[in-house]
């Protein structure tokens, strides 16, 4: 994979980079709620445009239809980007139409453009690989180079990702760099104990991550929405919490393989229950109640897990060496179901272990609950790519840069 900095000693003066970015960044309204990912890309950008190149960044947003929608413009994290910088960036209400093209041509050295919403356009994400490859072209024609830096979207076979960088001199940008190396010191030659954290609402999204990270892991902790089908193959009674009906015997079945593997796979000793989902919004008292992992009331569910836990999965992640952390342990949202990932935030901070908090909502958690960034040794701006790349699949994006 050829990097950014070859690219930079071979000159970018006055040559259109364009830089697919990922800046899929919570909004409420016009405010953007979690700037991390526009932050992210910020030396890419920089670096290029501090070296003469006429910037066109491009990213997705949310999950419009293929078609323009204002609640998912990107015109907002080019103006936030645009503060980063300390330096105007110009913004196209298009990805390959007039509007693009005025944008790009009116770019002067070391100057920045950002474009509209990439899935505003149905090629973006179109399963066909023509339709995919004539909305690629078309975007290719906007610039000389192209640079990857959007990890949170390389698992995804997407027009931009996947298929323009095989159409223009491809670098990976200084993001997607960092990501591959630092997820690479969780797969080669790891510092042990291994540890591995896992939240969430579903425990399908997990299974591949679960089954690869068994054969590796000296630990797994389980929280989050997810582990009430854990409890439930157990034979557990669970209430209403969430629960994956058919999902029971696979975990039963992970169970019994980190049995028979010596991996310590360390479910909820107890739960913060409560016979109403919380208002997020208003974030009204909600007095829930803490009982035993076994004795979840009928007409309860569980959301959060208990003190007892939060002691016991602080213990089993003090000694470690290497520290994964994917998926929050409760509903954080609110504050009274906040302290399980609050605790698992703050073992990590405390200790001296090599942690990564494998993007999404673990990454905003970390945020939204004050943690400094600079506690952990890397907080990923993929989630979906970073499970994917820990369960040993091949990641698009990745690929193409590597051809």
């Amino acid at each position: 994979m050829k990097t950014i900095d070859e690219l930079l000693r071979q000159g970018v003066a006055g040559k259109r980079v364009f830089v697919r970015a990922d800046l899929n960044v919570p909004q409420d309204g016009t405010t953007i709620t979690d700037d991390g990912r526009i932050r992210a890309v910020l030396p890419t950008v920089k670096a290029l445009a501090d070296a003469g190149a006429k910037v066109v960044v491009a990213s997705h947003l949310g999950r419009p239809k293929g078609a323009p929608d204002p609640a998912y413009t990107l015109r907002f994290a080019a103006s936030r980007l645009g503060e980063l910088l300390g330096a105007p960036v110009s913004f196209a209400d298009d990805t390959i139409g007039s509007a693009a093209h005025h944008a790009v041509e009116g770019l002067a050295d070391g100057q920045v453009a950002v474009l509209e919403n990439l899935r505003f356009n149905p090629g973006e994400t179109a399963k066909d690989d023509a339709e995919r490859a004539e909305f690629a072209a078309r975007l290719a024609a906007l610039a000389d180079v192209y640079v990857g830096d959007g990890f949170g979207a390389v698992h995804r076979k997407h027009a931009s990702v996947y298929d323009l960088p095989r159409l223009l001199p491809s670098y990976a940008g200084y993001l997607i760099t960092t990501e591959v190396g630092v997820l690479a010191r969780l797969t080669d030659d790891v510092k042990r104990p291994y540890v591995v954290v896992l939240g969430g609402a579903k425990v399908s999204d997990k299974l591949g991550v679960i089954d690869n990270l068994l054969k590796k892991a000296d630990r797994i902790l389980i929280g989050g929405g997810m582990a009430y089908t854990f409890l439930a193959a157990q034979g557990k009674e669970v209430g209403i919490s969430l629960l994956q009906e058919d999902q029971k015997e696979q975990c039963a079945a992970y169970l019994r393989e980190a049995a028979e593997r010596g991996v310590e796979f360390l479910l909820p000793v107890d739960v913060l229950v409560s016979a109403e989902f919380p208002d997020l919004k208003t974030k009204a008292p909600a007095n829930p109640t803490t009982v035993s992992a076994d004795a979840i009331p009928a007409d309860q569910e569980g959301l959060d897990i208990g003190p007892e836990t939060r002691r016991l999965y602080a213990g089993k992640l003090a000694d470690a060496a290497t520290v994964f952390w994917n998926g929050p342990m409760g509903v954080f949202e609110h504050p009274d179901y906040a302290e399980g990932t609050k605790a698992v935030a703050q073992a990590l901070a405390d200790s001296p272990a090599f942690s990564v908090v494998g993007g999404g909502d673990s990454a905003a958690a970390v945020r939204s609950l004050g943690f400094d960034e600079k506690a952990f040794g890397h907080i990923s701006t993929g989630g979906g790519a970073s499970l994917e790349y820990l369960e040993g699949a091949a990641l698009p994006g990745l690929e193409s840069l590597e051809d």
